[in-house]
């Protein structure tokens, strides 16, 4: 019988001989590869990036910024071979035109969940009616000021519930973790957040996803411009965040390609 273990590495080996053959057909040597990266997916890219050093021989630089700063190094002209950001935040990026030519990928994501301090009861959130009844008992309730929490907002007007959830809710500052760390500290009952950005908050249980009618993938997009150095290494990145190495590696973090 196969190990579990001899098969994970002949993965790794096959994913390493993939990128060596796809290297060497293009004459590309071993490259630094430099990123411009949102700091919110920091968890999820480290946890992929070593992989891909190991299996292509590349070494990867990487400053992980807010989208603000991000965007005042583009204005400034800073050189890179990649940029990271939340999809709505590249659309801003491409469209004030400092960013031009080359080639834009969306590369993972992650759906919008519920949480609750370790060892609580864990409402339900799994359809519709649950979600909505949830909020409604709960004592108090966390968004955060930014994409998720926006979003949110025009789901509690769908759902008829916005007037009654605000006497009680708190909102988050933008930035991962913040909804969590408000219900580790006991602040509020039940936060509901990106699931990328609640991971990593040691302290809360996740109580899952909300339903699929409501559900709206937060979508994380690389765009490589077509002043980089490294062209080819970055595509090289893009394409192993589907890999197969990558992808397990990847939902620890509460993401998917």
């Amino acid at each position: 019988m196969i190990q579990p273990n001899t098969l994970a590495k002949a993965a790794v080996a096959a994913v390493a001989s993939y990128l060596g053959a796809s290297i060497a057909a293009t004459g590309v040597d071993a490259a630094e590869v430099t990123i411009l990266c949102h700091a919110n997916i920091r968890p999820a890219v480290e946890a992929v990036i070593p992989a891909f050093e190991r299996a292509s021989g590349h070494k990867v630089i990487i400053t992980y910024i807010s989208v603000p700063v991000l965007t005042e190094q583009i204005n400034d002209g800073v050189k890179f071979d990649m940029v990271v950001a939340f999809t709505e935040s590249m659309d801003r990026i491409l469209k004030a035109g400092k960013l031009v030519g080359g080639n834009r990928f969306e590369i993972v994501r992650s759906g919008i969940g519920g949480a609750v301090r370790t060892g609580a009861p864990k409402p339900d959130i799994g359809s519709v009616d649950a979600l909505k009844n949830s909020l409604l008992a709960a004592k108090s309730v966390a968004f955060s000021k930014g994409p998720t929490g926006v979003y949110l907002a025009t789901v509690m007007e769908r759902l008829g519930i916005a007037e009654q959830l605000k006497p009680k809710t708190v909102m988050a500052e933008p930035g991962l973790g913040s909804v969590g760390t408000l219900v580790v500290n006991g602040e509020v009952e039940i936060g509901i957040h990106g699931i990328y950005e609640l991971v990593p908050v040691a302290g809360i249980d996740l109580v899952g996803q909300i339903p699929a009618e409501l559900q709206k993938m937060m979508v994380y997009s690389a765009m490589i411009p077509a002043g980089a150095r490294e062209p080819e290494a970055a595509k090289a990145l893009v394409r192993f965040f589907s890999s197969e190495t990558a992808i397990p590696l990847l939902k620890t973090k509460g993401m998917e390609p």
